[in-house]
């Protein structure tokens, strides 16, 4: 019991400091030839968004530029997740608490 307990520990120590890595990440994604930017955390959060002022003429196609531009964000953001996990051993972590649970 105290030896999963340990385990437990670890990979939440784990989870934590790749949660930490992964907040230190940035990407930015951009629509309507960069007049609209929004800033993405790798923790997938919304950090900024900077609209250029003519673009507030046009309500619907701002909204529709924001959602592309954080669609843009999101898309890099999995990228860089995708190999940090991967170098940070964040999939071995997904799986040892796996199978700490089915035992």
């Amino acid at each position: 019991m105290f030896n999963k307990l340990k385990q437990f520990k670890d990979i939440r120590e784990r989870a934590k400091s790749l949660q930490s890595t992964l907040s230190q990440e940035r990407t930015e994604g951009s629509a309507g030839w960069g007049k609209v930017k929004v800033i993405v955390d790798g923790n997938q959060r919304v950090v900024s968004v900077a609209i250029e002022p003519d673009m507030m003429q046009d309500k619907q196609k701002l909204e529709g530029l924001v959602k592309d531009a954080t669609n843009d964000a999101m898309e890099k953001v999995q990228k860089i997740l995708a190999t940090k996990m991967k170098d940070l051993g964040g999939l071995d972590l997904a799986q040892e608490m796996q199978s700490m649970m089915k035992k």
